[in-house]
């Protein structure tokens, strides 16, 4: 840990991903003194992303010094299976790299301490603690993007087993149905992603288009094909949902990611679908998310504060995660 922090200090987040990197220096109220994006140099191989994530760091703390304020620390989420206890990215297809001990590589390299977290968990924990799940203790945070993930609070404790839980993309709901990518057939995310949906429009149309967004623009023109796409995802999703439901019981579900910015076209259907398959169970609260594409990055903040404050790993979310515990 750094100097004691006060009011002229401030911590880095950065937030990982498969195409795009976001970092800001963050005070303690979580507001952005700086933020930066860029491109995730993933196609040059790992250590490119390595590197470049060490630019990040050492481009902000510098900015902080000239800005005279100190860097207690940094928050950095990436994807993949990430043991958060160990400081280790266990597994990113994305990004190409397995048991790799990156807090430790990142510490080595920046001079600064770093709290290594997953995205999804992270951006759960803002939208818990600052966005559309706030005050609500059994959340599933679910963003569907390119494929689909999901972080889980329980009696407000994030469930990680070791960087495992939450693979939602991955649960069956389509028996035998399309090979998706994890080895498996019918997953949620070969029905239900952004990229499945633009895939099977294009597919069934013959008309090509990118991504889920297009889709849905054709789904409000009233074009069958895309209600035919649309509606399979809906369903797929609520299937999932059902399942995460009985098993979880949340009081809450946030969707995030692109495919949510569809708004009530995804929301109303999915709310009705999912009804459907409930009887005894407790039915959650479907809501989008407040957070936008922020919600990791302030995450990392959040996890970096936590750490700079001595508190560690977070077992339990507090009330203000960010404040200095006794």
């Amino acid at each position: 840990m750094r100097d004691k922090a006060d009011g002229n200090d401030c911590v880095i987040a950065l937030d990982v991903g498969g195409t795009s990197m976001k970092g800001a220096l963050l005070g303690r109220d979580l507001k952005a003194l700086r933020t930066v994006r860029g491109a995730t140099p993933r196609r040059a191989g790992p250590d490119a992303v390595i590197a470049e994530i060490c630019a990040v760091l050492r481009d902000l703390d510098r900015d902080a010094a000239t800005r005279g304020l100190r860097v207690q620390g940094a928050g950095v989420v990436v994807p993949g299976i990430v043991d958060e206890e160990t400081g280790t990215a266990v597994y990113s297809a994305n990004l190409g790299w397995r048991d790799l001990p990156l807090a430790a590589l990142l510490e080595g390299t920046s001079g600064l301490p770093v709290a290594l977290g997953h995205d999804v968990r992270a951006g759960g924990v803002a939208e818990c603690r600052l966005g559309a799940a706030r005050g609500a203790q059994d959340v599933w945070f679910v963003p569907i993007g390119t494929g689909i993930s999901a972080a889980v609070f329980c009696d407000g404790r994030p469930v990680r087993a070791h960087g495992y839980a939450g693979e939602l993309g991955h649960v069956v709901v389509e028996p035998g149905g399309e090979p998706c990518a994890c080895g498996a057939r019918g997953c949620l995310e070969t029905a239900a992603s952004a990229a499945a949906i633009s895939s099977a429009y294009s597919a069934r149309s013959g008309r090509r288009v990118e991504g889920a967004a297009a889709v849905a623009a054709r789904l409000a023109q009233g074009d069958p094909d895309a209600r035919a796409v649309w509606d399979r995802a809906v369903e797929a999703l609520a299937t999932a949902l059902a399942t995460a439901t009985t098993l979880f019981a949340p009081e809450v579900v946030v969707l995030g990611g692109g495919l949510a910015e569809a708004g009530g076209p995804l929301l109303d259907p999915l709310r009705a679908s999912l009804a459907r398959r409930l009887t005894f169970q407790r039915r959650p609260e479907l809501v989008l998310a407040a957070l936008g594409d922020m919600a990791g990055c302030l995450g990392a903040g959040l996890a970096a504060w936590h750490a700079a404050d001595g508190a560690g790993s977070p077992q339990r979310l507090p009330e203000t995660p960010w404040a200095a515990t006794s």
